[in-house]
């Protein structure tokens, strides 16, 4: 793949297709999850390609603002042309990046970093944003252009052309996207279970403001699904009816980072706090919930079944097989010369640079067969993390 293409390391010999791996053991449904980031979102990308490459397609996928778009594009798309599309996509919105060519080292590079993320921010991206002709703190109160500073139908008329809703309103893959309501603050997944999904739907997940304009669904306005809660994990968890699952939990900004050194590092920290994964919260939720499931089971099992109503016996029969998760925990790690911009710094350079990790940090996940494979135990989840156990 061109995006794979690495400039800056010509002495390395381009990496051989993953060979296809069996479905793990145990494993019932294949989950994606992916987190909102903007720009860091080609990130999610390069992890699809080494799946693809694998055959671990997913059976599931789930997203948040930009992982919205990336899992409509994978949803909305066969296997074969899924990632033809995904590239399409990302070399399109980083066409207009006029800063070809920059000195070596870390201080020109976040120089050049900052005036891609300018550019962004007056000139917009390609088939994704562009400025509004009346800036929104100019325009008069209570007009549509007064809530936003960009135009998003650039956007929609991407996701017309590389996403095919037909396909993922057919329900061959599982596919919700997350957004806010901007009234109510409540949070609500679009799911192709129970919704039809249309355009508006990923572009509510990712009408990020004040930069972007809120979506009207029906008779509601939304916002990025981020402001609540950017890892689409609980959602999957909790539809999980009983099967076992992998999941390749996709996360844009880590948890974990070092201790500031200027004012750059500090906004580019609080924004990795802001937005990163609440995994850690989200599955001792359900361990804990797990753990009532089982002694619900032991009781109910302790009680002959002629004692038992309609209802009981119904409930000890779903008890019986508790789902197992088993997470591949895949974490962007942002480059030293990375600041506060990195989610709206859509230079064609990093944008290949996001994609590449991505690919090379799933590719040493997948080299780990052991941590794929679901087994019955007392735990319920599992989880993996390349960076924290090393390669």
């Amino acid at each position: 793949m061109d995006v794979l293409t690495d400039p800056h390391a010509p002495h390395r010999k381009p990496l051989l297709p993953i060979e296809p791996l069996p479905r793990p053991e145990g494993v019932d449904r294949i989950g994606l999850v992916l987190q909102g980031g903007g720009a860091l979102g080609a990130y999610q990308a390069g992890v699809y390609q080494a799946l693809h490459e694998a055959g671990l397609e997913p059976d599931w996928v789930v997203g948040v603002s930009i992982g919205a778009i990336n899992s409509a594009i994978i949803a909305g798309n066969p296997p074969e042309e899924r990632l033809r599309k995904l590239e399409r996509f990302w070399l399109d919105i980083t066409a207009r990046d006029p800063f070809t060519a920059w000195p070596a080292g870390d201080t020109p590079r976040r120089l050049r970093n900052m005036l891609s993320a300018v550019n962004a921010t007056l000139f917009g991206q390609p088939g994704f944003f562009r400025p509004t002709l009346s800036h929104g703190w100019l325009a008069p109160r209570g007009s549509h252009a007064a809530t936003s500073l960009y135009d998003t139908s650039p956007l929609y008329a991407t996701l017309g052309k590389l996403v095919d809703f037909n396909r993922i309103n057919n329900g061959e893959i599982r596919f919700a996207v997350g957004a806010v309501n901007v009234a109510s603050a409540n949070f609500i997944y679009f799911d192709n279970k129970n919704v039809e999904i249309a355009p508006e739907h990923i572009m509510a997940s990712g009408a990020l403001p004040p930069a972007l304009p809120m979506v009207r669904i029906g008779r509601d306005y939304f916002w990025d699904g981020g402001l609540v809660s950017n890892t689409p994990l609980y959602h999957l968890l909790r539809n999980t009816s009983g099967e076992n699952v992998l999941v390749f939990q996709v996360d844009l900004f880590s948890a974990q980072g070092s201790i500031p050194r200027d004012m750059a590092d500090v906004l580019s920290r609080q924004k990795d706090i802001q937005y990163s994964s609440r995994t850690r919260i989200v599955t001792d939720y359900f361990q804990e919930t797990h753990q009532l499931k089982q002694d619900l089971r032991d009781a109910l099992n302790m009680i002959p079944d002629e004692e038992l109503s309609e209802e009981q016996r119904h409930a000890k029969a779903e008890l019986e097989r508790l789902p197992e998760i088993n997470i591949m925990q895949l974490i962007y790690h942002q480059k030293a010369y990375e600041g506060d911009a990195k989610d709206y710094e859509f230079s064609r350079i990093s944008m290949k640079e996001h994609w590449r990790t991505g690919y090379y940090d799933t590719r040493n996940t997948l080299a780990h067969k052991d941590w794929l494979t679901v087994k019955d135990s007392d735990s319920a989840i599992t989880t993996h993390d390349i960076h924290r156990h090393g390669e």
